[in-house]
């Protein structure tokens, strides 16, 4: 018998919709609440998904004291994630919330710490490594096929207008976006990062209040240097969400749209002024159960709360992502080489 476990939604704005779909689709998942501090917005995602019995309120505290449930799902802006996990933990909830984790690596500590006191499980949500393609990528650099890797570059150019809360939020693309590529950039490779050097600035003609362009480099673990370049205000020819990417080994190299378009070359003759080389497939790889992102997380997360395993994005590792973020945030800022190891 399937073991039911009670969640209250924290934040039922936009983002919300994906979580609620999905928590409706898992067996023994019980909505027992919607928390929005807009209680109409809590009221149409009830309705909406078809959550009869749950309790609509604008404060979380008042719920989960209501309510006792095991799993609270943080959905809300990035101001407000420290606030409603701290809750949650000390409530005795497992919390699964929407990246970024904290708006500070003090309150990110903060809440690693307390999961840790609590003995509940804290993962942040980094829904791009739940991607098939994102999957073979990283199957096919862990084969070696192109050496050692060395580099690892990738752009992200959009132009997204939004509207709302991140048209006027500071590093806008550093914090709310560019933490995806960073953790596909640590997934993908298995390093972590060392050192970044950063540049931030906002282009002629942003719609953007603050920063919203980007480039960084990192030093990673293993010797890997790992440039990032963006734009969230970059009009045609965008990117995809997922960055294009280049890899490139001692052996060989490889590049990746980020989505279904993959091409790598290795050294087949050397010792002319020029190699010659020959092109390599992505090879198949069997990705059950880690697919389907914000989806596929969800599942893994509810899995693991009634398993006691341990989520890829627990907040001991997450954390390492956003003092990517913070290093790249400071070295623009200061305009100098940042250690990540003191962020």
């Amino acid at each position: 018998m399937t073991q039911t476990l009670k969640v209250v939604m924290a934040g039922c704005g936009g983002m919300s919709a994906v979580w609620m779909k999905t928590a409706r689709e898992i067996p023994g998942l019980e909505m027992v609440a919607l928390v929005d501090i807009n209680e109409e917005a809590a009221r149409k995602r009830k309705d909406e998904f078809g959550f009869t019995q749950a309790l609509i309120d604008t404060d979380l505290v008042r719920v989960l004291d209501k309510t006792s449930p095991d799993i609270v799902f943080d959905c809300t802006v990035p101001e407000a994630h420290t606030g409603i996990t701290l809750a949650a933990l000390a409530h005795g909830c497992h919390v699964l919330g929407e990246k970024p984790m904290a708006d500070s690596m003090d309150n990110a500590r903060k809440m690693v710490q307390a999961a840790s006191k609590a003995g509940k499980l804290y993962a942040v949500i980094q829904n791009r490594r739940y991607l098939p393609s994102a999957r073979r990528v990283r199957h096919f650099l862990n084969t070696r096929s192109i050496g050692q890797l060395t580099t690892v570059n990738c752009d992200f150019y959009i132009g997204a207008h939004f509207g709302g809360f991140r048209d006027h939020m500071q590093h806008v693309l550093l914090l709310d976006m560019a933490i995806h590529t960073f953790d596909a950039a640590r997934f993908l490779t298995h390093t972590d990062p060392q050192s970044v050097f950063c540049m931030e600035w906002n282009p002629a003609g942003s719609w953007y209040d603050h920063d919203a362009s980007a480039m960084a480099i990192f030093e990673m673990s293993d010797g890997v240097v790992y440039n990032y370049r963006g734009s969230w205000c970059s009009e045609g020819l965008s990117t995809a969400w997922e960055c294009d990417w280049r890899f490139l080994g001692d052996k060989g190299s490889a590049l990746w749209d980020g989505g279904e378009r993959f091409q790598a070359q290795v050294v087949s003759q050397s010792g002319g002024f020029i190699s010659g080389h020959t092109d390599v497939a992505l090879p198949e790889v069997d990705t059950t159960g880690k697919v389907d992102g914000h989806a596929g997380l969800i599942r893994e997360f509810v899995q693991c709360v009634r398993t006691g395993g341990i989520p890829e994005t627990v907040c001991t590792d997450n954390i390492k992502n956003l003092s990517m973020v913070f290093g790249a945030i400071q070295s623009a800022e200061s305009r100098r080489l940042v250690d990540i190891s003191s962020i």
